[in-house]
């Protein structure tokens, strides 16, 4: 059942500096970096977690059996795929300062540098690691092809490298992050299943999977959540029978992306530009100079309703997915601790029944332009039927 602890409010601020990274979570990095990466050297000490002022009193969310705070930290773009990695201390800060505010939900996953978040984060969370909720995910080759991968004897081997990585001795959610089309999905959830009985693994998670996939895998061994990208310009999940099935079978939801890659944060423009060297923004068909401005509208209807809120676009993207869902738990990720306030800010919005309303009813006359990811990653979408 969901927390309903009173949540003390935090004061409204104005942010005019560009969140590149606010929000950016969980993104494949096929095809952008797959080099096998040697093992980090020892990392300095970490800087000591700032204290809030004014914490905010996190409530709590229902993943299947698994509770979490109502909104999570993702560390992908702290060192990856959105321009060039923070700085470990930066790094280290920022998710500490998370926990501060009350995440008590943690998510990376091995690709994501590669391995250099999955080492951050354990880092970051050794000082309250059994306060915590760690999320992370399996499924690509990241040695090899980069082509998922999630045969057994490969799942085996990742998770103890996972392990050691994140300096624990279970991961809490352990996601498959691509459906691997050459390994039956029941292969792989009697593995972690199998993981789970050694303790190894506590929860079972999907990223990306179609509603015939979760269920199937579900059969085998109870799936705790689903992971996929999901905001206001993102809404397939509540078409392709995904958030159904979730609301059939009792597991929770997670949206990556949930401001949209940074578009819904109104911080960029159609004169934005991506680095293609270290952004994989750069080659998504939704960033381009004319896509960009023909889905300024979305942008638009985000900021007449943080108008009347005294809020922020990007607040407003994330309060929405709040109000979908008892069960959805948005995983926004920022390297900045300064901007953590913004995206807890979305917690104490309210959208009434006739804010959402009126929300969905503008929504309804705007068509996205551009594919959400470019071809090779929308290649490896599982769309089972």
């Amino acid at each position: 059942m969901t927390d309903t602890t009173p949540r003390r409010g935090i004061n409204r601020r104005e942010f005019g500096a560009a969140v590149l990274g606010a929000g950016l979570v969980a993104v494949p990095v096929l095809g952008v970096t797959t080099a096998t990466r040697a093992a980090s050297p020892a990392a300095p000490a970490a800087p000591a977690a700032p204290v809030s002022a004014n914490p905010t009193s996190m409530r709590t969310r229902n993943l299947g059996a698994l509770s979490v705070s109502e909104m999570g930290a993702g560390a992908m773009a702290i060192s990856a795929n959105y321009g060039p990695a923070a700085p470990i201390d930066q790094g280290i800060a920022a998710l500490r300062a998370a926990h501060e505010r009350g995440v008590t939900f943690f998510d990376t996953a091995e690709v994501y540098g590669p391995y250099t978040s999955e080492e951050l984060v354990g880092q970051a969370v050794r000082p309250f690691r059994d306060e915590v909720t760690i999320a992370s995910k399996f499924g690509f080759d990241v040695a090899g092809t980069g082509a998922p991968l999630s045969r057994p004897d490969h799942i085996r081997t990742v998770i103890e490298q996972s392990l050691q990585r994140l300096q624990t001795d279970r991961i809490d959610l352990y996601y498959q992050h691509r459906v691997d089309p050459n390994v039956p999905i029941e292969e792989v959830a009697g593995t972690i299943k199998e993981l789970v009985n050694e303790g190894k693994v506590l929860h079972f998670g999907l990223s990306e999977a179609s509603a015939a996939t979760i269920r199937r895998a579900h059969a085998v061994h109870p799936v705790a959540a689903v992971q996929s990208e999901y905001s206001i310009w993102t809404r397939d999940v509540e078409s392709n029978g995904v958030l159904d099935a979730c609301e059939d079978l009792g597991i929770g939801f997670v949206p990556w992306s949930p401001v949209g890659a940074g578009f819904l944060t109104g911080k960029i423009n159609p004169a934005t530009r991506f680095d293609p060297a270290d952004d994989i923004r750069s080659g998504f068909p939704r960033f381009t100079a004319g896509n960009l401005t023909a889905n300024m509208p979305f942008v638009e209807v985000l900021n007449r309703v943080a108008d009347q809120k005294n809020a922020t676009a990007s607040q407003i993207a994330l309060a929405w997915l709040l109000a979908q869902k008892p069960w959805i738990v948005p995983i926004p990720g920022t390297r900045n601790t300064s901007h953590l306030a913004e995206n807890f800010g979305a917690l104490d919005i309210e959208l009434t029944a006739t804010d959402l309303s009126s929300m969905n009813e503008q929504l309804a006359l705007l068509t996205v332009v551009g594919e959400r990811m470019d071809a090779v990653n929308m290649s490896i979408i599982d769309r089972t039927v």
